[in-house]
């Protein structure tokens, strides 16, 4: 079975990451900027899901489109002419969702970061972290550090949350 979102969708260090949020939010331009940074970009605007054999969620573009990126003031551009063939993918597997949402004055947005939320796509769940957006905020980078921390945690080592914790217990805890 599959299905098809609104989104971007581009692996950063090996992690297929689906960038989500209303129109006009800025997903084309975050995943433009990483792919100025040395990241791949698998679908925007339209990302097309399917699963693995193994139930894990793959993300595409439909070939219409494929490699082609539209930015507002600028217009459609073809990725693998102004960074390369390596700059793309087929498909990758969806490892982590972003959600971008308009900066809300009071709303709760996670500070700590002991776990992490999960959004399933395609009947399974998949990390997921929403970022406010602000201007002058720079949404690529926070993706990237996610992802950075996702494979972090993913290799055992646990949050910096809970490191953080543990050393404050034990200062707390010292005679």
């Amino acid at each position: 079975m599959e299905s098809q979102i609104h989104g971007a969708l581009v692996e950063v260090l090996g992690v297929g990451v689906l960038i989500l949020g209303p129109s006009g939010i800025g997903k084309s331009e975050t995943a433009l900027e990483l792919v100025a940074r040395g990241h791949q970009l698998v679908a925007d605007d339209v990302v097309r899901i399917r699963r693995f054999e193994d139930g894990r969620p793959c993300g595409y573009s439909p070939e219409i489109i494929r490699h082609h990126i539209e930015i507002r003031g600028i217009g459609i551009l073809y990725v693998p002419d102004l960074y390369g063939a390596q700059a793309v993918r087929e498909s990758t597997g969806i490892g982590m969702v972003c959600r971008l949402e308009h900066w809300r004055e009071g709303a709760e947005y996670d500070r700590v970061g002991f776990s992490r939320a999960t959004e399933t796509v395609a009947g399974t769940d998949v990390p997921m972290i929403l970022l406010p957006v602000r201007p002058s905020g720079n949404m690529a980078t926070l993706i990237e550090v996610a992802v950075r921390d996702h494979l972090h945690r993913c290799a055992g080592a646990g949050s910096a949350a809970s490191r953080l914790d543990r050393r404050l217990r034990n200062l707390v805890e010292r005679p």
